[in-house]
């Protein structure tokens, strides 16, 4: 009987821990723009940090990481936004998707050529339509002959890091990046 009660406690809180919080809306102005796709505003008095959810924009030392972050700003600083959030990162970031004055902010970044549609934590159809027609019209990022996604980029200058002889294998293949060591 013990078992049963402890494997039954066991079951509801992995549950518990697992499931998301349930849907908010967040209401509140923006105060700091970190990089493209993560930004503070405050909300009831407190500071919070939001994530855009789906997207992934390019680094600020990475080509067009300035521009993703510039392009966030002006859609978003000083003013108002609602963010739909239904979880915490790892890093305790709200993650949400961005209304800002009627505009979705997160779509706007993708159609604009800013920002990936980040595959690994999404499939919205309309964002990959939209990411889809940015590249073609050779928009924002998609400008680049060869474009390395924020991830893999991420993952390169964890290597490199770590090995300070051998260099990620795309720096070869794009002689415009450069690693800041």
């Amino acid at each position: 009987m013990e078992k049963t009660v402890l494997r039954l406690a066991t079951a509801i809180a992995l549950w518990m821990a697992l499931t998301p919080a349930s849907a908010t809306t967040l209401e509140g102005r923006v105060v700091k723009i970190a990089d493209g796709d993560t930004l503070t505003m405050i909300v009831d008095g407190q500071r919070e940090r939001i994530r855009l959810s789906d997207i992934d924009t390019p680094e600020r030392k990475q080509p067009f990481g300035m521009r993703a972050r510039q392009a966030l700003a002006e859609m978003t600083f000083g003013k108002t936004i609602s963010v739909f959030t239904t979880t915490r990162d790892r890093y305790g970031r709200v993650i949400g998707h961005i209304t800002a004055e009627g505009v979705d902010v997160n779509a706007e970044l993708v159609r604009l050529g800013y920002a990936w549609v980040y595959r690994r934590y999404s499939n919205d159809a309309e964002l990959l339509r939209l990411e889809a027609t940015a590249r073609t019209k050779g928009l924002g990022l998609w400008a680049e002959s060869n474009p390395i996604p924020p991830w893999e980029w991420r993952r390169g200058r964890r290597s490199s890091k770590s090995s300070q002889t051998t260099s990620p294998a795309w720096v070869s293949a794009n002689r415009s990046v450069t690693l800041q060591r």
